[in-house]
């Protein structure tokens, strides 16, 4: 008997005994918060060292362009529905372009379908202007534009909110791990700089 067939055969032989009937998952924890939720959301968001900035609906081409100019952004991927006067010399991504064409983007500018205030983390579900998976993880700058109609409070909300069959990305601040010695390295899955754009 190897390892693993003891090990597993253990867990079998102390689950054999448990009466699942019994078992009852609790589901009041807090669905909703109240307050400030985009300056909630802007708080947490800038914890995650993602740089956070406020604009309005008539001024949004213009604020991207700082923020592109500020980073030294000069090639920029969109998806092909993103509003045209966002980034209007960005190249877009339909067809769909491949990895090495995306790895030689400088950066790539999206949008959202959901915004959570209480963990900062911002959901992408490929819907409009926000394309496909890969186009906001191989581009190590990324800005993504979060309207503040939709931000909400808690994840419990933002699920509601979502299409379970969609393919969901969930961004937390920049991409970053860290090793045995909790050594920061950020870059790693996806972009190292992260850019929120708050729009209302």
């Amino acid at each position: 008997m190897t390892a693993r067939e003891e090990i597993l055969g253990r867990i079998r032989s102390a689950l054999s005994t448990v009466d699942k009937a019994e078992i009852v998952v609790s589901r009041d924890y807090q669905q909703a918060i109240e307050g400030d939720l985009v300056g909630l959301f802007a708080e947490r968001v800038a914890d995650y060292r993602a740089a956070v900035v406020r604009t309005t609906a008539d001024t949004v081409p213009e604020a991207i362009a700082e923020q592109l100019a500020h980073f030294g952004i000069g090639s920029v991927v969109t998806p092909a529905d993103l509003p045209a006067d966002w980034v209007p010399q960005a190249v877009t991504d339909a067809p769909p372009l491949d990895v090495p064409a995306l790895d030689a983007a400088d950066g790539v500018v999206t949008a959202c379908a959901v915004g959570i205030a209480e963990t900062g983390t911002i959901v992408l579900d490929a819907g409009p202007g926000q394309s496909r998976r890969a186009l906001t993880l191989v581009p190590d700058f990324h800005l993504c534009v979060v309207r503040t109609d939709q931000i909400v409070g808690t994840v419990p909300e933002a699920i509601a909110r979502l299409d379970g069959t969609r393919p969901l990305t969930w961004i937390s601040g920049p991409s970053a791990t860290s090793d045995i010695e909790l050594n920061r390295v950020e870059g790693v899955h996806g972009p190292r700089t992260l850019v929120v754009l708050i729009v209302g």
